[in-house]
């Protein structure tokens, strides 16, 4: 074997997937926010106090000695339990926390675990997502070894309201598109629901096609649960796939502490199914982080046992169809329709006939991003209200469905809400009269 010696100024290359990665949206919009001093309803971190009973458990675990040393890849017994008790509920059969659970660092993690240990690198088997999808599917499938193919929800014709508002409802997936998108190298489907960012709650009608697409070709379901708390209509409550027939045996449902307690930073989530399906999935954790830190696995558990006796659950859910409705009339106020979401906890705005004056400046890298991107810096750095452009969940054959739409949380407190009400009034101005 020969080798050619380095000459001076040359340096390692990263791979080709990664060498070209430049700033991702959330941290370009989080800057811009910071700079412009906007409300960030951006990203979906929460900024309530965490209520005492989360707080206490993970103090009290962190100051354990028994908590700070590894844990069990799979998870620690008694948060296995702990999920085990839960879920055994929620999916309607008796689940075996020594096979049927496995413990990740975060849901996004259980994810891409899946994706390894499902899809054969270097064979493109294809993963089939419904945008708009998280930003973090597609990445996860790639660096698995999988291929990405899209199917975008799309709003039902005429389905929108006098004053333009849309109900997540009426953003359906076509199952007859849905079953041409399935090749002989399909073998995953990922279904969100309650849906990031529109809110969709999937019904029982929809959950039933697609099973039946899946059984029809052997294909595993992803099922990403992690805001299946947070549902608004209970004439559409969230129902889980898995608990449909013969859908156990090909899903796997993931989960988010994250997101049912409100601690994100916490990167504490779970994924549930049958052993055939949890432990080549168990495998590929172990090699990828091996394990998940221990004292807020234990703090898990704590908090999993006792949001069970305190009501926690139910009062969250109140909390956040209060939030839903305050940034609901906040745009109400000043004329702008949206997606009313039925579950999870953003709003996509349609500013459409916002129209921004031709002298504003866009920064390089936002005007080549395309219309949603500027749109929502006009409204971070102009209006002080900072949103993401949610063409960052789709492929970019199908970006234009949401070209007109900024994505805003709403998982804030009061005060937070309240000031960007009092900032939007600024966009009146800029509101094109019909």
């Amino acid at each position: 074997m020969t080798t050619t010696a380095a000459t001076e100024g040359q340096y390692p290359t990263a791979s080709s997937y990664y060498k070209s990665g430049g700033i991702d949206v959330w941290t370009l919009f989080n800057q811009a926010a910071a700079k412009a001093k906007a409300v960030n309803l951006g990203q979906g971190f929460m900024n309530f106090e965490s209520p005492e009973f989360i707080k206490k458990a993970s103090q009290k675990c962190v100051a354990d000695d028994a908590c700070n040393q590894y844990s069990p890849p799979r998870g620690r017994p008694n948060v296995l339990n702990a999920i085990a008790k839960r879920y055994s509920r929620i999916l309607d059969r008796q689940l075996d926390p020594a096979s049927e659970i496995v413990v990740t660092a975060g849901a996004n993690e259980a994810i891409y675990a899946i994706f390894c240990a499902f899809l054969e690198a270097g064979s493109n088997d294809e993963v089939i997502l419904m945008e708009p999808a998280f930003d973090q599917y597609t990445p996860n499938i790639k660096m698995a070894g999988g291929k990405p193919v899209y199917i975008p929800l799309r709003p039902v014709p005429g389905s929108e309201d006098a004053s333009g508002i849309v109900s997540s409802k009426d953003w359906t997936l076509d199952m007859a598109e849905l079953e041409a998108k399935i090749s002989e190298k399909t073998k995953i489907i990922v279904l969100n629901t309650p849906h990031n960012p529109i809110g969709k709650v999937f019904t029982k009608d929809e959950l039933e096609a697609i099973s039946n697409l899946a059984k029809k070709y052997n294909l595993l379901v992803i099922s990403d649960e992690v805001y299946e708390n947070l549902c608004f209509d209970p004439q559409t409550p969230h129902i889980p796939i898995a608990t449909l027939p013969g859908m156990w045996e090909r899903t796997l449902s993931v989960y988010s502490a994250g997101k049912l307690f409100g601690v994100t930073g916490w990167r504490v989530g779970w994924l549930v199914g049958p052993k055939e399906l949890v432990s080549p999935s168990l495998t590929a954790h172990t090699r990828i982080v091996f394990t998940t830190n221990s004292p807020l696995q234990e703090a898990a558990s704590i908090a999993l046992e006792e949001a069970d006796s305190n009501g926690f659950v139910k009062d969250q859910k109140i909390v956040y169809h209060k939030c839903r409705s305050k940034l609901m009339k906040a745009f109400d106020d000043v004329g702008l329709p949206y997606i009313q979401p039925d579950g999870a906890y953003f709003l996509l705005v349609n500013a459409s006939k916002v129209e921004i004056p031709d002298d504003f400046e866009f920064p390089d890298e936002i005007a080549v991003r395309g219309k949603s991107d500027m749109l929502t810096y006009f409204f971070t750095t102009h209006i002080g209200v900072s949103g993401i452009p949610p063409t960052e969940f789709y492929s970019p054959e199908n970006a234009h469905i949401a070209e007109n739409y900024i994505r805003f949380a709403f998982c804030k407190t009061d005060d937070i809400l309240d000031e960007a009400a009092k900032r939007l009034q600024a966009v009146k101005k800029y509101v094109r009269q019909q």
